[in-house]
């Protein structure tokens, strides 16, 4: 028989690539019909590939530096922040960072999905135990500092409504998470009302949630600033959600009291460059040395 004619090899199939099935994407979510996470043990393999892709993430990252910018733009929602002073303001994503952060868009939104998968199953499961609170802990932490309101907001509520009641949390996890709740009714619902009944039915103690609260409650931009600076990172995230709102009042003030005011001033009351005030927030004072002219006496 001919070569034309001969049957193929075995061998030739064999150069076909395998399919590569990432294993967090290969369940699918319980409320479509995947049943897969129902079963304890698999929900235990799952968070722990969850946590293994979110270690691999930041190991990519580099040095520390590097995961809080990535982290900071890199928002699962697909919202850009501004990096808050103090930080470099020089400091950019350069092409390379650009193609970095697709990357890295893509890897944070694998486990945004694998995490609301792992939630239904243990929801679905009725499952509340040592190991399904610390995958929630785990899933709110994570999706406070990406600022993905849709994933750490009903874990926040379901944490503290069904799983507390069944196995309480220690009084560090219980007071962490009631000040997120706080912090988030107050920053990002601007709802002081609700973040106080929600502060008086937990007894939270924390004096930084607190002086945040004062400093909302009073417009006071200096002590919101100051207070921004020396909370950890997902108060500080939580508090972002408040930042314009606070800056814009800042900016208000500054016009309506001062004719002037030096430049390092305007930058430490606003939180933001001359460059970002002028370029993003459309503030039209004049920049003479290191002297704002925000508006001039009028000769009488």
């Amino acid at each position: 028989m001919s070569a034309r004619g001969s049957r193929s090899t075995p061998g030739a199939w064999s150069r076909l690539k395998a399919v590569n099935v990432d294993p967090l994407e290969v369940i699918g979510l319980p409320s479509k019909g995947d049943n897969s996470l129902l079963d304890h043990k698999t929900q235990e393999r799952y968070y722990t590939k969850i946590v293994e892709r979110y270690m691999t993430f930041c190991t990519d990252a580099g040095k520390g530096d590097e995961l809080l910018r990535r982290l900071g733009d890199l928002s699962i929602s697909g919202e850009k922040t501004e990096p808050p002073l103090p930080s470099n303001p020089g400091m950019r994503p350069s092409n390379i960072d650009a193609n970095l952060d697709a990357g890295g868009q893509k890897d944070l939104s694998t486990i945004k999905m694998a995490m609301r998968k792992l939630r239904e199953g243990i929801v679905a499961s009725n499952r509340v135990d040592s190991f399904s609170i610390q995958a929630y802990i785990f899933c709110i932490r994570l999706s406070i500092l990406v600022k993905h309101m849709e994933s750490y907001h009903p874990a926040i509520l379901h944490l503290l409504k069904r799983m507390h009641t069944v196995l309480p949390l220690s009084k560090a996890d219980l007071q962490e998470f009631v000040g997120y709740l706080v912090l988030d009714l107050a920053c990002r619902r601007n709802d002081l009302a609700a973040a106080y009944v929600v502060r008086q039915k937990y007894r939270l103690h924390d004096a930084k949630v607190d002086t945040i609260l004062q400093a909302l409650a009073h417009d006071n931009y200096f002590l919101f600033w100051r207070i921004r600076r020396s909370v950890d990172g997902y108060k500080a995230k939580l508090m972002e959600f408040a930042e314009e709102g606070m800056r814009k009042q800042a900016l208000k003030c500054l016009g309506r009291s001062y004719f002037s005011i030096d430049l390092p001033s305007l930058e430490e009351y606003t939180n933001s460059s001359w460059s970002s005030l002028t370029k993003v927030h459309g503030v039209g004072w004049q920049l003479e040395g290191t002297k704002v002219i925000i508006r001039k006496p009028k000769n009488r």
